[in-house]
């Protein structure tokens, strides 16, 4: 399976007056305008997916449907807690797993640190490794068996700035 691991784009400011709550923090202009060049950028490298899984949070959420929207895959979506940033990389695993048929390539929608954590997990078996996953950042691992612990290889990690040179 290809897990490709996309950090949220660009979002309104923590404290941001209207905005009390994290999780409903949204894209800023200048975020979205950035996030639909990465998505060129996806296009170009010819990207698809079986499933586009998104933390609920607004500004991951809104990362998804832009993402969905230019690679033509708006049905695609489903919003789940495993990627929140309390969310257990167990459970992430276990829901994972149990599609049938087995997923070929899933882009996992979130936040930091946990996307980080979970490439520091996934590919060198514990946490630890420094991992700078900028907002709008892709990461692509190639998984034989998708367990919560060592079990990836790191094909490649690339910035926004290098997605929207792409696009």
């Amino acid at each position: 399976m290809n897990v490709y691991l996309l950090r949220h784009g660009l979002a309104v400011e923590p404290g941001t007056q209207g905005y009390s709550r994290d999780a409903d923090r949204p894209l800023t202009p200048k975020g979205e305008r950035k996030l639909w060049k990465i998505a060129q950028a996806m296009e170009a490298l010819e990207l698809s997916f079986d499933l586009i899984l998104s933390s609920p949070y607004v500004r991951a959420r809104q990362t998804a449907e832009i993402v969905a929207e230019a690679l033509g895959a708006r049905k695609k979506i489903e919003l789940s807690d495993v990627l929140t940033p309390a969310g257990k990389v167990k459970d992430l695993v276990e829901h994972l797993n149990h599609f049938k048929p087995h997923l070929q390539a899933v882009m996992l929608v979130g936040h930091e640190p946990y996307l980080s954590g979970l490439i520091s997990l996934w590919v060198g078996g514990a946490p630890g490794l420094v991992i700078d996953m900028k907002k709008g950042g892709l990461c692509k691992l190639s998984v034989e068996v998708l367990k919560p612990g060592r079990c990836a290889v790191l094909e490649w990690l690339l910035t926004p700035k290098q997605m929207c040179l792409m696009a």
